[in-house]
C-alpha cells in the first residue's frame, strides 16, 4: 500500500526508493511507480531518468533516457496536477531486481546528499515556483536528447538538482539547480557559437 500523502511528504527520497526495492512481486508497473511516490512523482522521476545521464553510457542512452524527462517536465510546467503517463508506458513492467541492483547503487551517495537538504525557503516553490522548475527542465531535456557531444553531464546535474529541491522543498537546492541551469545555458551557447564559426571558417575555406 502506498503511504499516505502526511507520511510521504516527511520521507527522503532514499526511502521512498528502498520501500520499492523492498517489494515482494517480481515486477513492477511504472504506474505503480509513479503512484508509489505520490504528489512527489514529478520531481522523483525526473530525479530517476536525469541521474543516470552523468555515468558513461553508450552513445544514445542519454536520448532514450530524455525522452520520459520530455514527456514528465512539460506537465510541471503546465501545472498538471496528477503525472499523467500513455498507457503503453504505464503499463510497462520493470523487473524488481534490475531496480533493486539501481538503487543500492544509487542509494549511499543519495542519502548522503539528503543529509543537507531540509524544507526551507519554501516561497520559491508552489503554483508559479513548481511551473518556473518545470519550465527549466524541460528546457534542458529537449537539450539531453539533441547529440551534442558531453552535452549531457551539465542538463543531467542540474535537473537532478532542481528535483531534489522541487521533492524535498529544499530552497537552497533549487537555487543551486537555478545556477546550474545558468551554466548549462551559457555553456550550451558557447559550444553552439564554436560550431558555428568553425562551420563558417570551412563554408570560406571551400569557397576560396
Amino acid at each position: 500500500m502506498r503511504p499516505s500523502d502526511a507520511e510521504e511528504t516527511h520521507k527522503s527520497l532514499s526511502a521512498l526508493l528502498q520501500e520499492l526495492a523492498e517489494g515482494e512481486s517480481e515486477t513492477i508497473l511504472v504506474d505503480e511507480v509513479v503512484d508509489h511516490f505520490g504528489r512527489r512523482a514529478f520531481g522523483a522521476l525526473m530525479f530517476i531518468f536525469a541521474i543516470p545521464n552523468l555515468l558513461p553510457l553508450p552513445p544514445g542512452s542519454t536520448t532514450v533516457l530524455g525522452l520520459p524527462l520530455v514527456l514528465i517536465a512539460p506537465q510541471l510546467a503546465l501545472g498538471v496536477p496528477n503525472l499523467w503517463l500513455p498507457r503503453a508506458l504505464g503499463r510497462r513492467g520493470i523487473r524488481r531486481a534490475d531496480l533493486r541492483r539501481a538503487i543500492e547503487r544509487f542509494a549511499p551517495p543519495l542519502r548522503r546528499v539528503e543529509r543537507l537538504l531540509a524544507p526551507r525557503m519554501e516561497w520559491l516553490f508552489g503554483a508559479v515556483g513548481d511551473r518556473i522548475i518545470g519550465l527549466v527542465c524541460t528546457v534542458l531535456a529537449i537539450v539531453l536528447i539533441l547529440p551534442i557531444p558531453l552535452g549531457n553531464i551539465l542538463p543531467s546535474l542540474t535537473i537532478a538538482t532542481l528535483s531534489l529541491g522541487l521533492t524535498q522543498r529544499d530552497g537552497a537546492a533549487a537555487l543551486a539547480g537555478y545556477a546550474l541551469a545558468t551554466a548549462s545555458i551559457g555553456v550550451l551557447a558557447l559550444t553552439f557559437g564554436a560550431v558555428i564559426a568553425a562551420a563558417g571558417r570551412l563554408a570560406h575555406m571551400l569557397g576560396a
